[in-house]
């Protein structure tokens, strides 16, 4: 019995670690207070003052379709790249499956540098723009993407696609009627993950981003440096937003494998 309450104590405090910051951040941005820890009455201004804020709705479009843009892309890179891995021999399936999971290892300040060096001597023309930040994010991306997709590829049963070649189909017809059915779920999980990564990242971001061009991670980063910033207080409703959709999301998941297991 002692165990058992020792034990849901200790995970009731990392729970609380965790989530706490979270939940004070979603409190106060119920009330209309510059610095965190002052209540001024229970209201709905910041949220207003967030829809009416052009700036930062602006940076919040161009961060979904920089995430999808380059969520898309990294999809179909490491799709492929999956599919090469598991059909390729033994040897070479193992070096490049560890040269995939560098990036994952490697830190990321060491990509973001080593990006920007490449953009500045090599792709001149590419030298901080919408283009770099782009590759910036499907490099970062695409390993991630195929470690989702691996493990469907080896659940798939091998001699599906022989027969659908053994039946008449080209290698192209077999791939997308029958190998791309069957790892879909791992693709779509590729690609919530690096729409995932796109959405949060800074580090790659900043390196690769024109300078006319910001994230809501640089602009909160670059609000968050001036105390007196004037858009501050309304990026405590933009983070609630985002939490509460992340939360939703993770329970319709949950909710639709429950149901699936079920059947």
């Amino acid at each position: 019995m002692i165990k058992k309450l020792l034990k849901y104590a200790f995970l009731f405090l990392v729970l609380a670690f965790i989530y706490t910051p979270i939940l004070v951040l979603v409190i106060f941005s119920f009330t209309d207070t510059i610095i965190i820890g002052t209540w001024n009455g229970f209201s709905f201004n910041l949220y207003k003052k967030l829809f009416a804020d052009s700036d930062i709705m602006k940076i919040v479009r161009d961060t979904i379709f920089l995430a999808v843009g380059a969520g898309a892309i990294s999809t179909i890179l490491g799709t492929m790249g999956a599919i090469g891995i598991f059909y390729s021999k033994k040897r070479t399936a193992a070096t490049l499956n560890t040269l995939g999971n560098i990036p994952i290892i490697n830190a990321e300040i060491v990509t973001a540098l080593a990006l920007a060096l490449m953009f500045a001597m090599v792709l001149t023309f590419a030298n901080k723009t919408i283009l770099s930040l782009i590759i910036g994010h499907v490099v970062i991306s695409v390993p991630y993407v195929v470690l989702s997709v691996l493990p469907k590829l080896k659940q798939m049963d091998a001699n599906t696609y022989e027969a659908a070649l053994d039946l008449g189909a080209t290698p192209i017809k077999a791939l997308f009627t029958v190998v791309i059915p069957e790892i879909l779920p791992g693709i779509l999980s590729g690609f919530m993950l690096a729409l995932t990564l796109s959405l949060d990242d800074y580090i790659v971001t900043a390196f690769t981003k024109p300078d006319t061009f910001d994230t809501i991670s640089t602009y909160v980063y670059n609000a968050v440096k001036v105390p007196t910033h004037s858009s501050l207080p309304a990026l405590r409703a933009l983070s609630s937003i985002i939490f509460l959709v992340i939360i939703i999301a993770v329970v319709v998941m949950n909710l639709k494998s429950k149901n699936k297991e079920n059947r």
